[in-house]
């Protein structure tokens, strides 16, 4: 039986490990093959260590155990001339392209006192303008070939803004306006443009984020509640690429300019 997404090429960004990997491998699973990149570097001030390239190498390896191909390369989302080199390397070596996954991000957390210049201009220029900037390096390829997915991740905190997390808000609901606008745009081209939006996903990103909950709750108890989920623990980032796939396959023709929450109720009040 052919895979849902059979034939189909996808670019995504962030894809060294967490939930680009998992996006990777559950849509090379269902037939796609896969143009991946990722700076493979840390980004100053986030509370996690970066991708290495040894990362992405992993990436490569798990995407080819089945047996679908792979083009891989380091590219930072905020440098748009980069991101055009590879993509086009991509269509030129795997033929076409149909998925976009603009999956990339950090997050910077802390009280609005810590939050610095740099810390705002790096979150927006990752999270909202490298969005941008994956777009424009790939889209005119869906349009090209006739029409295509194209999925940006947001957050929870894109729908319902998280405390101690002013940047990665801003950034993650510029995210949606993005989406909207791009998808009544590229309606007519039928290229269909969606968002997801996670909640608390085990990830390296996640997990560094764990430890500055007890400074949160001494900053200001009133809001930790804000954090409640309704389905207990912590989603692997399958769930994620489960809706991913969804929105990339032709089962979605008819969804555009929607959110889609993956996020355990997080936010649903």
């Amino acid at each position: 039986m052919a895979g849902r997404v059979e034939g189909k090429v996808a670019f995504i960004t962030g894809a060294a490990r967490g939930q680009g990997r998992s996006h990777a491998l559950r849509l090379a699973e269902e037939g796609a093959d896969i143009i991946a990149v990722d700076v493979c570097e840390a980004v100053p001030g986030t509370p996690y260590a970066g991708a290495t390239p040894e990362d992405l190498a992993e990436t490569v390896r798990q995407v080819e155990a089945l047996d679908r191909r792979i083009v891989a390369e380091q590219a930072d989302v905020r440098d748009l001339d980069r991101l055009h080199e590879v993509v086009s390397r991509g269509v030129a070596e795997l033929g076409r392209l149909d998925i976009v996954v603009a999956n990339a991000g950090i997050d910077i957390l802390g009280s609005w006192r810590d939050i610095t210049p740099q810390i705002m201009r790096d979150t927006i220029d990752i999270n909202l303008i490298g969005v941008w900037n994956t777009v424009m390096a790939s889209v005119e390829h869906l349009v090209d070939g006739g029409g295509g997915s194209v999925v940006m991740t947001s957050s929870a905190n894109g729908l319902k803004a998280g405390p101690f997390n002013i940047a990665y808000n801003a950034s993650k609901y510029g995210v949606v306006a993005l989406m909207k606008s791009f998808a009544m745009e590229l309606a007519k081209e039928k290229v269909r443009v969606n968002s997801v939006h996670p909640g608390a996903v085990d990830t390296p990103m996640a997990q560094g984020a764990m430890p500055m909950f007890d400074e949160f709750e001494r900053e200001n108890p009133d809001l930790t509640g804000m954090f409640t989920q309704w389905i207990p623990g912590v989603m692997p980032p399958r769930e994620i690429s489960n809706a991913v796939l969804f929105l990339a396959s032709d089962e979605s023709t008819w969804v555009t300019g929607s959110t889609y929450a993956v996020d355990g109720g997080l936010s649903s009040y």
